[in-house]
């Protein structure tokens, strides 16, 4: 079965997942009935699956990805803060709104591709290194301030509830025992990123 569904994602073929009208998500794939949960796990193992009503054949995957977060957001480990939340929901219905998901994709899209580089630059700390995560840091901060410009310039309402984007702050050589805490405060999320890399 391991098989059958690796080929399936080389291929770039989505699995059909179909949900009836009880709401119960039958797996095309596996011949078996799964629950949300399921669905949750082939999407942090970077499966591509497509959802459709089974009496219609309508695609509702993008409702039931919200409702997936949904659930998440219950359990106690919020991924979205309110603000964000009431941010987004202001942008139902302005001028903006058909920006937002080609911005949202863009930004998740340069957070995925620095994932490798903190875990580099967290393995280098550890080693004893420079500070390769300083750079890194720099061009993140850079580019949320320029994201940050952009909306704050083209819609009103933003300018108003962002807050203006900091000007760099100079900061002095650490000390050691900041490097001995720092050190330690990477090595303890290098190893939540390791655990959530296995799971």
């Amino acid at each position: 079965m391991a098989e059958k569904g690796t080929a399936g994602a080389a291929a770039g073929e989505p699995v059909v997942v179909k949900k009836s009208a009880n709401r119960r998500l039958y797996n095309t794939e596996t011949s078996s009935y799964i629950t949300l949960a399921h669905l949750s796990a082939m999407t942090r193992e970077g499966r591509e699956f497509k959802v459709v009503d089974a009496r219609s054949g309508e695609d509702i995957t993008h409702a039931v990805l919200t409702q997936i977060i949904m659930e998440e957001e219950t359990r106690g480990q919020t991924l979205l803060p309110v603000s964000v939340l009431r941010q987004l929901i202001a942008l139902y219905g302005d001028q903006m709104q058909s920006m937002v998901p080609l911005w949202l994709e863009a930004s998740m899209e340069a957070f995925q591709r620095n994932q490798a580089q903190f875990r580099a630059a967290v393995e280098g700390l550890m080693g004893g290194g420079g500070n390769p995560f300083e750079a890194m840091a720099r061009q993140n901060m850079q580019m949320m301030q320029a994201a940050a410009e952009m909306w704050r310039n083209a819609n009103p309402l933003l300018a108003r509830t962002l807050p203006a984007a900091p000007a760099p702050a100079a900061t002095a050589a650490p000390t050691d025992e900041e490097l001995k805490a720092l050190k330690a405060e990477l090595a303890e999320l290098k190893s939540k990123l390791d655990r959530l890399a296995g799971d």
